[in-house]
């Protein structure tokens, strides 16, 4: 992955080198086009290709990914609660406390700026490739046909990029000669029918003649395979067939100049057919290539006897942070590595050394308390629905005993709400008293690291305006259990995930669900996933003796919501799960209570564990999809802007 990386930048380099000579040195003879140049022999044009690659390793930070910033499941220190000088843009964070404006979008991805990437800037790159393919001379035909396959795909995936931000956007399929009138150059948005029907056509197309899977790993790993597309083309699908993009009424009158309606008012059922025999196709393809869900074996270096509570631990946080090319579940990763300038975003001080070098574990990245609360007890239920767990008094205090030592610290106090919860929970998040296996100790709960966050002499608390966790939370999940931190930090990076074979699983089940399948057929899609995590199989969980709603899983609606609640698990801190959010058209319903943490100033945990507000969310219908910035409908005046902006 390094070595595709390192190419990745070379071109983007050689390419920027190549506009700097021509404008300052004027060194390009009479009559070279710098087209002609760039595709002049096979290994030219290679580089041109790494460069229709560039955006893509641009989107290598997920903050900068409205999925993940603007979902609720991570909040951000506002201006005016600490001073906000973490290093990172936070435009995506401040967008949940109403800084979205049409004059100044956030995470601008239509023109690329306010933290956005161009992808039409992007898309005109592959168009690019695609019309000059022919030209090198030492270019074999299978090579070329690989080149266009990987070229029409990431066609597809920057027009999905816009598309889950934007809804009906431009179809840009070829790039428009430079003699084309300023009417031509005025494109207008396509139905969404529309261009969900050509972002597939592109996959369809480029899926024969793209490797099942990378052989080559040491210089082409996170270079596209049929694997990717299949599974990309399901995600679409799925998109294409939710309450945001089906039937959706609230856009009734989107419609372009000419009165051309973008979002179609009936919904159609046969969306779901299509999206699932998708899903059904990619999850073959994937498990036909030996993929499956990953878990954790220890390593002949480990203690002997690893507690099998810590294996369940690490069978999921592994899931993420493995190696790519040992990680058997991960369908696509981002080609450049989490590691320096993100997982110490996510770390909470744990020891001395760490507190006094802040900077080494800044931890700034906080979980609300809604986020936490969604995880299941260890019965495999909500937390509101398991009749043997105390919600009612989830937030008294309670002392942990030996019995809760692998999640808990022993003899630590803290609430209710942190016992008896299901692995994924102690996997994903860290919370006071927690305990926290890695940072170079595995295997002796008695000798574990444990997270320490009360009040401001605490290795975890807060300490200034640019190393606090607001919430009292972290995303553990987003920390390889390797990476070594005290007063410096020593990474293990790993892919941050863009497709999961847990995802897949989940994706076919919420579909084959929508199509009115009878939940005998849907249930073992979840269950596969269940029991990775450890946790009963949902006819076993959903029991008269266990929940409070035993015939939920029987229903469509009430299947429905197990599954939702299950990719929000399953998923959290990914980026997939804010998306999600926005194409069930639920996300409302998140942003509807207020953002709430601890009250982490707090020394005492009588004081410590009671919800505060942090901020109060700005959401409506209209921030279901981006505004178009402005200025974009004066310069096209065939353009529209998306309703209620």
């Amino acid at each position: 992955m390094k070595s595709l990386y390192s190419k990745i930048l070379f071109a983007v380099v050689m390419a920027l080198s190549m506009a700097s000579c021509k404008k300052y040195l004027n060194v390009t003879p009479d009559n070279v086009g710098t087209i002609d140049y760039a595709f002049r022999n096979r290994n030219e044009a290679e580089n041109y290709l790494f460069t229709c690659y560039s955006t893509l390793q641009r989107l290598q930070e997920p903050w900068m990914d409205g999925g993940f910033s603007s979902s609720g499941e991570i909040v951000f220190p506002g201006e005016n609660e600490l001073n906000d000088k973490q290093g990172i843009n936070s435009v995506g964070f401040n967008m949940m406390r109403g800084t979205q404006t049409s004059s100044n979008p956030g995470l601008n991805y239509w023109d690329g700026n306010e933290g956005g990437q161009a992808m039409f800037n992007a898309i005109r790159r592959c168009n690019t490739m695609l019309e000059n393919i022919d030209k090198p001379i030492d270019l074999g035909d299978t090579e070329k046909r690989r080149w266009i396959a990987e070229v029409k795909f990431l066609k597809a995936y920057y027009h999905f990029y816009l598309f889950r931000m934007y809804g009906p956007i431009p179809i840009t399929d070829v790039n428009l000669p430079i003699s084309s009138s300023i009417e031509e150059t005025r494109l207008k948005r396509k139905p969404v029918d529309s261009v969900v029907n050509y972002m597939v056509k592109l996959l369809d197309e480029a899926t024969p003649d793209l490797p099942t899977q990378i052989q080559n790993q040491t210089q082409e790993l996170g270079r596209i395979t049929a694997l990717i597309s299949r599974s990309v083309k399901a995600q679409i699908l799925v998109a294409a067939a939710s309450p945001l993009f089906n039937g959706n009424s609230d856009y009734a009158g989107l419609r372009n100049k000419d009165g051309q309606q973008l979002f179609s008012q009936q919904k159609d059922q046969q969306k779901w057919d299509r999206a699932a025999q998708a899903c059904d196709e990619a999850l073959k393809a994937c498990l036909a290539a030996g993929l499956g869900l990953h878990t954790f074996i220890p390593t002949a270096n480990m203690p002997a006897n690893l507690p099998q509570e810590l294996i369940n631990v690490l069978s999921f946080q592994t899931a993420i942070t493995d190696k790519w090319e040992q990680n058997t579940e991960l369908i696509w990763g981002m080609a450049p590595l989490f590691g320096f300038g993100k997982q110490e975003r996510c770390i909470p001080r744990l020891n001395a050394a760490a507190a006094l070098n802040i900077g080494s574990a800044q931890g700034f990245f906080a979980v609300p308390i809604a986020e936490q609360e969604l995880f299941y007890t260890n019965n495999g239920l909500p937390i509101d629905e398991d009749k043997t767990w105390d919600y009612r008094n989830r937030y008294t205090l309670q002392t942990a005993g030996t019995a809760d030592q692998y999640y808990v610290h022993n003899g630590y106090e803290t609430v209710k709400a942190h016992f008896k919860r299901e692995p994924r929970f102690y996997a994903s998040i860290a919370f006071d008293g927690g305990v926290w296996y890695g940072n170079g100790q595995l295997g002796d709960p008695a000798n574990a690291n444990y997270v320490q966050a009360r009040g401001t002499t605490s290795f975890a608390g807060p300490k200034d305006g640019s190393h606090t966790n607001i919430s009292g939370y972290w995303p553990k999940k987003l920390v390889n259990y390797l990476t070594v931190y005290n007063d410096r930090l020593s990474y293990e990076d790993f892919h941050f995930p863009l497709m999961r074979l847990s995802d897949l699983y989940l994706l076919y089940a919420e579909a084959l669900n929508e199509q009115g399948k009878n939940y005998s057929e849907v249930l073992p899609y979840i269950d596969e996933v269940r029991k990775r995590a450890k946790i009963p199989a949902i006819a076993d969980a959903w029991t008269a003796t266990l929940s409070t709603n035993p015939m939920k899983y029987t229903t469509q609606a009430g299947l429905r919501q197990i599954i939702h609640q299950e990719r929000r698990i399953e998923l959290a801190f990914e980026c997939m799960p804010g998306w999600d959010l926005r194409r069930w058209k639920e996300l409302q319903t998140v942003m509807a209570k207020p953002m709430q943490g601890w009250s982490i100033f707090d020394d005492q945990a009588v004081n410590y564990y009671r919800p505060r507000n942090l901020f109060v969310p700005i959401f409506s219908t209209k921030d279901y999809l981006w505004p178009i910035k402005s200025d974009n409908l004066a310069v096209n005046p065939n353009l529209v802007q998306n309703p209620f902006w």
